[in-house]
């Protein structure tokens, strides 16, 4: 399937695109300002409830559409590349799935988009390093404080040295509260050495 069969040209462009990465890039680091360090930070699109990014979203999610997060990954690769703010990302690193999620669902929809951009920036995809360790229910009604408190020591870093003085590409779907975020980044971050950047395919307005 090509990108104009899974997105026409008109969709494309009527998608609420940021363009942080190249005009803002202190937008999304707003949102987990005090909580984390980041060398950049990116979305690619503004979320908004019964909006187009949440169909093609949920499409990808929970729908078996991987090829939107194929797409989406190529477009901000480019991007990313372009601006050169992320050429000394050596790693990109999703954010995982707990393995029974990844069992029911069949894959991680944030794999595709996170591989995409570490092909554009010619960088290594490990999704083998950062694991989900417990399950949770769905955070959609949650507030930042409860969605912290459910991931608190849900994630962990499999092997720190590899990525000892790396400048990492954490990737997810979207950011909200960016609970899930901050805490795949303190674990990350606990790596000597190790920088972080963020880029995800939607950011909640």
């Amino acid at each position: 399937m090509d990108n104009e069969e899974l997105m026409c040209t008109s969709c494309r462009h009527q998608l609420p695109v940021t363009n942080y990465h190249f005009v803002d890039n202190e937008a999304v680091k707003k949102v987990l300002y005090g909580r984390i360090k980041l060398k950049n930070a990116t979305s690619l699109l503004h979320f908004s409830k019964k909006g187009l990014v949440q169909e093609l979203l949920h499409n990808l999610k929970y729908r078996g559409h991987e090829d939107i997060g194929k797409h989406f990954g190529q477009w901000l690769g480019a991007e990313l590349k372009e601006t050169g703010d992320y050429n000394s990302v050596d790693v990109v690193i999703p954010v995982p799935l707990h393995k029974s999620k990844l069992r029911s669902r069949g894959y991680n929809q944030v794999d595709k988009f996170a591989q995409e951009i570490a092909l554009a920036l010619n960088v290594e995809f490990r999704k083998d390093l950062l694991i989900k360790q417990f399950a949770t229910k769905t955070q959609v009604f949650k507030n930042r404080l409860m969605r912290y408190d459910d991931a608190k020591a849900q994630f962990k870093l499999i092997d720190t040295e590899i990525l000892k003085n790396k400048h990492v590409l954490l990737v997810d779907d979207i950011i909200t509260t960016g609970a899930t975020l901050e805490t795949c980044a303190n674990e990350l971050l606990k790596t000597e050495g190790l920088t972080l950047s963020v880029a995800t395919i939607a950011i909640a307005d």
